[in-house]
Parts: C-alpha cells; structure tokens; sequence
C-alpha cells in the first residue's frame, strides 16, 4: 500500500544524505565538466545544480520541508548561472546571490516554524 509522507523538519541523518547526495551530483557534474567546460567543479552553477540536486534526493527520500523549496530556488539559480557562462543570457550575480540566500533562509526558517508546530 502506498503512503503518503508529510514534509517534515531536517534530523542529523537527513542532512547527512543530502551533503552525500550533493558530493555525489557535484562530482558526476564535475565529471560532465572535463567535456564541457561550463561545469567546472568551482563553478558557482555547478555547485547550485549539485546543491538542487542534493534536495531533490533529500525531498523524495526524507521529505524535509525546506527541501521542497529550496530544491527549485537553487535549480533555477545554477541554471542561470550556467546561462550567463555560455553567453546566452547576461545577469549579474549580484542580483541571483540575494534571492538564493532570502530564499534558503525562508525555507529554513518555515521549515522551523512547521516542526516547532507539529
């Protein structure tokens, strides 16, 4: 039988996976880089694209709230920022650094009134 998981708040071995789930989408990333050098593994879109990814794993895995929605903001971030590398779009990073950091912080902070209510 199929059940379903609620979103929940972030536990040591959540937190955990997610760090081993964005080393290894940072190196599989990393590893795409050596043939396309838009991945450098120090490359700010690398590191968001492994990070979103992170959460994805996290989400489907443990369900922690703040992954549900951090996992897009930063998708969309080191998407961006892959875009701006290859010269299709120009943004600065000035103005994506912001809304990634008001984003994660929100999430977190969600994620902290959701547990501290249930």
């Amino acid at each position: 039988m199929n059940e379903i998981k609620k979103a929940c708040c972030s536990s040591p071995s959540s937190i955990r996976f997610w760090l081993v789930m964005s080393i290894v989408a940072w190196g599989l990333l990393s590893a795409l880089g050596l043939y396309w050098g838009l991945l450098r593994p120090y490359s700010a879109s690398t590191i968001l694209l492994a990070q979103g990814l992170g959460c994805i794993a996290n989400w489907l895995k443990n369900r922690t709230l703040h992954c549900g929605i951090t996992a897009p903001l930063l998708l969309v971030a080191g998407t961006l920022f892959l875009l701006t590398d290859a010269g299709i779009i120009h943004i600065q990073p000035r103005f994506v650094w912001p809304f990634v950091v008001l984003g994660v912080a929100i999430a977190f902070f969600l994620e902290w009134k959701y547990a501290s209510s249930s």
